[in-house]
């Protein structure tokens, strides 16, 4: 397949701030492919760039052939975009919001008429076409954006945090969509996304922290990378006890956020034997099966909610 985008040492800065740093990847026609990352890792200012929002600092983004510093305007005709703030006009009903979109494309009259109704009959929307937008649930809203987003067939459809305030049911219904959308029309999706459960369902990730790219794979690929199952040990001493694991059972042992952390392709059989050797040292034990979130912790060494208390500033 060919790319639908490629990105070539894209760097970016706010003064003395790194969102960016020589991200370089290629993101294949026909995708579903997710920006993963927790907030300030680099997926705001990334989602700016693509967009044609921002125009790139430093390095070259080609977008369906078109590069987007010299050709935004080509690039903003192949592509759909839903933004994480709502872009509808609340005061309008559906089919006005469509109506809006699809002058602003160009499209005739007739032709906005035909396309919405495809859409909408697809989302589930078509009874509500008549309806205000302030009236909607934020699952039917989000439905209407991603109808808005592909009302001029583009063929590819880029999201920043499309699943922010919906429902596990609503959440679910988005992503048969995208699926579809792939399948049947041969768009290319892309999003950007904080949750590890949502990324899960990509046909590949890229892991962004603090502007680098840490991990790039499919989601069981990144997986299998971590090298065998996790144990968790909260401890009122963890330094001692990694050191102790290391001397004693020459088992390498890491500090992570305050708790001992090691894998083992036998984890399971280690468990009792560490809590017997050490008992004056662990408090709790925890056997886990390798996550993304474990990905993210052998690329970074912390936890991928670890800064999750922090506001997220706007360069993320």
């Amino acid at each position: 397949m060919s790319a639908a985008i490629r990105i070539h040492e894209l760097s970016h800065r706010y003064g003395a701030r790194r969102a960016l740093a020589d991200l370089t990847l290629q993101i294949q026609q026909g995708e579903v492919f997710v920006f993963l990352g927790p907030n300030g890792g680099g997926k705001t200012t990334l989602f700016r760039v693509l967009s044609t929002l921002v125009p790139p600092q430093a390095g070259q983004v080609t977008i369906l052939g078109c590069d987007i510093a010299s050709q935004p305007f080509l690039v903003r005709r192949k592509m759909g975009i839903v933004f994480q703030a709502p872009s509808l006009d609340k005061k309008l009903t559906v089919a006005e919001n469509m109506f809006q979109q699809g002058a602003l494309y160009g499209m005739s009259p007739a032709e906005i008429r035909q396309r919405s109704a495809e859409l909408l009959s697809s989302l589930g929307l078509e009874e509500r076409r008549r309806e205000l937008a302030e009236t909607l649930s934020g699952g039917l809203r989000r439905r209407v954006e991603l109808a808005k987003s592909m009302l001029h067939r583009p063929a590819l459809l880029l999201l920043d945090e499309p699943s922010t305030g919906l429902d596990p049911a609503a959440r679910s219904d988005l992503w048969r969509y995208l699926f579809r959308l792939r399948e049947q029309d041969g768009v290319t999706v892309v999003l950007t996304s904080h949750l590890l459960e949502e990324a899960d369902r990509a046909d590949r990730i890229a892991i962004l922290n603090q502007g680098l790219l840490v991990a790039l794979d499919t989601p069981s690929a990144l997986r299998a990378s971590v090298g065998g199952d996790s144990l968790t040990i909260q401890s009122h001493a963890p330094a001692e006890l990694a050191a102790e694991i290391q001397m004693k059972l020459q088992l390498v042992a890491e500090i992570v956020d305050g708790q001992v952390r090691l894998e083992h392709p036998q984890a399971h059989h280690l468990l009792t034997r560490i809590v017997e050797a050490f008992p004056q040292f662990v408090q709790s034990i925890t056997l886990g099966k390798p996550t993304l979130e474990d990905v993210f912790i052998t690329k970074t060494g912390h936890r991928f909610w670890a800064e999750r208390a922090a506001e997220e500033v706007s360069v993320g």
